[in-house]
C-alpha cells in the first residue's frame, strides 16, 4: 500500500501565516502537523512508502524537512513530489494532484489518501480493517453532531451496510452530521476513475465532488469515527487545535 498525504495548496485562508510557509508544515504542539498525521501512519502494517504531494514555492521547506527525517529511523519511507506550480491560480487542486500522483509514479497499488492539514484521533489500523472487508472505495467521516457545523463540509448518507447513497457539498440543509475528513482509501483497480473524472471535465479541485461522482459509479463505502477530528483551516481553529492538542498531551 502506499499513502499520498495531500500538501499542494497555499491556504490563503490563513494568510499571512501561510503565504510563506505550508500549513502541512505548521506546529502543532511543538510538531509539524504533517508529523502528528506520521505517527498514525506507524500503525499500517501494509504500508511501505509515503508520498508527500507539495508545490515549487514550498519544494526547499519540505526538502529540508524530509532531511531531518532521513536522520532517523522512526518513519517508513519517504518521498516527495513537486507539482511544477508556483502560485495559487496555478494549483492543480486535490483531485487533479491525485492523478498527478498516480501517473508520475506509476502507481499499481492500494492507495490512501490523507489531507496534509487533517488532525485526529481514531486508529488507523481501523480504518485498514475496515477497507479490507468492504474490498472497495472508503471514506473517513466524522460525527460532527450538528447539522449548523455540518454545512461547512461534504456530508454523507449511508445505508445499513456503510454504503455512501448520498454525498452532499457543503450543502444548505444537510441530510445528516457526517463529515468528510479528508481520508480516503482507493483500491488498485479503481485507480483509473480519477482519470476518467477528470476528463469529464468535473471539478479538479474538491474532493467531495469526485466521491459524489464515484459513487454513482461504484459503491464507495464510509468509516464513521467519533474520535475527534480537526480540520484546520483558519487561523482561529489551528489556535483552538494546537491549544486543545497541548491539553491533551498533559493527560
Amino acid at each position: 500500500m502506499k499513502c499520498m498525504i495531500l500538501a499542494g495548496g497555499f491556504a490563503k485562508r490563513m494568510w499571512p501565516l501561510t503565504m510563506d510557509f505550508p500549513k502541512a508544515l505548521l506546529p502543532v504542539a511543538g510538531k509539524p502537523v504533517i508529523d502528528h498525521i506520521l505517527d498514525k501512519l506507524d500503525r499500517i502494517e501494509e504500508l511501505n512508502e509515503v508520498y508527500v504531494s507539495t508545490n515549487k514555492k514550498f519544494e526547499n521547506l519540505f526538502k529540508k524537512w524530509l532531511k531531518e527525517h532521513e536522520l532517523k529511523d522512526d518513519v517508513k519511507k519517504l518521498k516527495l513530489i513537486v507539482e511544477p506550480v508556483l502560485r495559487e491560480d496555478e494549483k492543480f487542486g486535490s483531485v487533479k494532484a491525485i492523478e498527478y500522483f498516480i501517473k508520475e509514479n506509476k502507481i499499481s497499488d492500494d492507495v490512501l489518501i490523507i489531507g496534509g492539514d487533517n488532525l485526529f484521533n481514531f486508529d488507523m489500523a481501523d480504518f485498514i480493517s475496515f477497507t479490507k472487508e468492504k474490498k472497495a472505495p472508503v471514506v473517513a467521516f466524522f460525527d460532527m453532531g450538528d447539522i449548523e457545523e455540518a454545512k461547512k463540509f461534504g456530508v454523507c448518507v449511508l445505508d445499513d451496510n456503510a454504503k455512501i447513497t448520498e454525498f452532499q457539498e457543503k450543502p444548505k440543509q444537510p441530510k445528516s452530521t457526517l463529515v468528510s475528513t479528508c481520508i480516503y482509501h482507493f483500491n488498485k483497480a479503481n485507480l483509473g476513475m480519477v482519470s476518467k473524472y477528470l476528463a469529464d471535465k468535473n471539478n479538479p479541485d474538491t474532493p467531495g465532488y469526485f466521491i459524489n461522482w464515484l459513487s454513482h459509479k461504484v459503491s464507495v463505502y464510509g468509516f464513521v469515527s467519533k474520535e475527534k477530528w480537526y480540520d484546520i483551516g483558519s487561523q482561529e481553529t489551528y489556535k483552538q487545535v494546537d491549544r486543545e492538542i497541548r491539553e491533551k498531551y498533559k493527560e
